[in-house]
């Protein structure tokens, strides 16, 4: 298939070993669009990414600038789709999630100003919405419209990477960066357990009952790629539909009963609002878990 005129001839994707950026860089690969693909380790796991790869640590400013500027090995890119990072709380120390994920989204974008890449799509985090909402939201479906709620240091990195990035916008005024806010980023063979979700309404309210197929989250960074107004902005990213059998809005009902619900709610919609991703960057999620749980 042939790229589109807007979208980027050769990205690299960091991150690319993860469960995310296996998607990502397969569906960009097939696309058309020429992929180096990087993670920290070449790793062991039998899914793993073919084609042009390179190993490289992101807190080593020198290691980000070769992987985005090119070498005597591989040309350099046009693009960067940023999705290495610590993933998520608690998996070490908040300090060393902090000194990590802070350095490496750092050299990222400064490697890139270096070198004269002008488009970064990153991976922002449902998290800064306020998960785990054992404060409230302060409106459902919650969106972009309130400033961020970070809870964790690591979410409290990923609010501080979207202010990042407006800086670099404003140094850069031909910047388009875009942070992609992923929810909780789910493959097919993670479906079986959801139907288990419903004999607990409280076991997934941590992020409203929300999920993104790793599909359609490839999809989202395809739409944040081909995306060419300059500047900042930040986009929720999740399926259409809950995790759950019940209904969203007896979902609120019982668990959220105080929170103002803004809209009327289709039976299984999205908590997580992502009418602006479908606004602005055309985003509509394809897949859902009721495809694949009978």
């Amino acid at each position: 298939m042939t790229p589109s005129t807007s979208r980027p001839r050769r990205v690299a994707v960091t991150g690319a070993r993860g469960k995310l950026g296996r998607a990502v860089v397969a569906h960009l690969r097939d696309l058309g669009v020429d992929v180096l693909a990087s993670d920290r380790a070449a790793g062991t796991d039998p899914r793993e990414v073919d084609g042009e790869f390179l190993v490289a640590d992101l807190t080593d400013y020198g290691q980000v600038v070769e992987l985005l500027g090119g070498s005597d090995e591989h040309e350099p890119v046009d693009a960067v789709v940023h999705l290495a990072a610590v993933p998520a709380p608690g998996m070490t120390t908040n300090a060393a999630t902090y000194a990590n994920n802070s350095a490496a989204t750092y050299n990222v974008f400064a490697a890139a100003r270096a070198v004269g890449i002008d488009r970064i799509v990153w991976a922002s985090s449902e998290t800064v919405l306020g998960l785990p909402f054992d404060t409230p939201p302060p409106y459902a479906p919650v969106d972009e419209e309130y400033p961020p709620r970070p809870e964790s240091t690591y979410s409290l990195n990923k609010a501080l990477e979207e202010e990042m990035a407006r800086h670099f916008c404003r140094w850069q005024p031909e910047l388009v960066a875009v942070g992609l806010r992923f929810s909780n980023v789910m493959d097919v063979e993670d479906y079986a357990q959801f139907p288990s979700f419903d004999a607990d309404p409280h076991l997934r309210r941590w992020n409203l009952w929300g999920y993104i197929d790793a599909r359609d989250g490839a999809q989202a960074v395809e739409k944040a790629l081909e995306h060419d107004v300059s500047g900042a902005d930040v986009f929720v990213i999740a399926n259409a539909d809950t995790v759950m059998s019940r209904s969203s809005a007896s979902l609120m009902a019982e668990v959220y009963p105080d929170v103002p619900v803004t809209k009327v709610l289709g039976e299984h919609e999205t908590l997580l609002g992502i009418d602006k991703a479908r606004r602005v960057l055309g985003f509509e999620p394809r897949h859902s878990w009721r495809d694949h749980v009978g």
